[in-house]
């Protein structure tokens, strides 16, 4: 998706603290291989940016190990999940390789707060904000902003380094955003936001 859009409904700016922000990878695994394609060079960028900046990030991973953990997504989408152990449930490699095992959060449903530890690893880190990229833009990265807006965090929401099922979603997601609970920012902001130069 082309992130100009996004401009028009920006309501906010705010570029986010590197020494308070973390970076959320959510569901960069094989299983949204062909939805993540367009956005993957713009979500390693992120991450570049992000490690260059010495900011905290974790990579979240949805999977299932057994039908007490489906929830509601077994019905909704007609047991078609992500089961751990499958080719599927791992990391896009080109992700995996930037990721460290103590930085990948399993999680089971749309939010990446829910049944995971991830809020108390943030406040062991002392952060305040996060900045939310990879898939699907309107489904959990999506609720994982709204999550991490309702908890207290200051959201930073990616709009070339997420992806959406469709562009009716990806457009709709970034009003929702901009109105009630972040920020957008987009690769090439993000770089004059945490080092004060334009992208190369």
């Amino acid at each position: 998706m082309a992130s100009s859009s996004y401009k028009k409904y920006e309501i906010r700016k705010r570029d986010p603290n590197p020494k308070t922000t973390a970076l959320l990878v959510i569901d960069m695994q094989n299983y949204f291989a062909s939805m993540a394609k367009p956005i993957l060079s713009n979500a390693i960028t992120t991450i570049n940016l992000c490690r260059e900046a010495s900011i905290p990030i974790f990579f979240t991973r949805h999977c299932h190990k057994s039908p007490a953990d489906y929830g509601m997504l077994g019905e909704w989408w007609d047991n078609d999940l992500i089961f751990d152990g499958t080719v599927d449930s791992e990391l896009i490699p080109e992700i995996g390789r930037l990721s460290k095992p103590d930085e990948v959060v399993e999680k089971n449903t749309y939010s990446a707060f829910e049944n995971t530890r991830l809020h108390e690893m943030l406040v062991e880190k002392k952060v305040e904000e996060v900045i939310i990229t990879g898939v699907m833009t309107n489904l959990c990265c999506e609720t994982t902003a709204r999550l991490a807006f309702v908890k207290g965090y200051r959201v930073f929401f990616s709009t070339d380094a997420t992806a959406p099922s469709d562009s009716e979603m990806y457009e709709a997601t970034l009003k929702n955003m901009a109105y009630g609970f972040a920020y957008l920012v987009d690769c090439k902001r993000l770089q004059q936001g945490l080092f004060g130069k334009g992208m190369k």
